[in-house]
């Protein structure tokens, strides 16, 4: 597992992210390989972000720390929770 200074950040981006973007906000675990894992954070008002941890373990540890922060897969609900705007449709095809 990560180091706790590690998640220690990684917890206060999350909250920051929580308290600005609408509670409950969702949280799914991608497994990046080498990277480790990556948290993408979909709040309540459709907004993306996303944190990238060491390992699963530290994903974990992050949701579980964060109030307001609950675990999700990429299901029907949480894909139609998502609301991507131009410039991010932009910035995801690389112009």
């Amino acid at each position: 597992m990560a180091d706790d200074k590690k998640i220690g950040r990684a917890v206060k981006t999350a909250t920051a992210f929580v308290a600005a973007h609408g509670k409950p906000a969702r949280a799914v675990v991608e497994n990046v390989g080498r990277a480790g894992a990556r948290v993408v954070l979909v709040g309540d008002d459709g907004a993306m972000g996303d944190v990238v941890l060491p390992d699963a373990a530290s994903a974990e540890a992050l949701i579980a720390a964060v109030p307001d922060l609950e675990a999700h897969e990429w299901d029907r609900e949480t894909t139609a929770a998502v609301k991507i705007g131009p410039a991010h449709r932009r910035r995801m095809a690389g112009r």
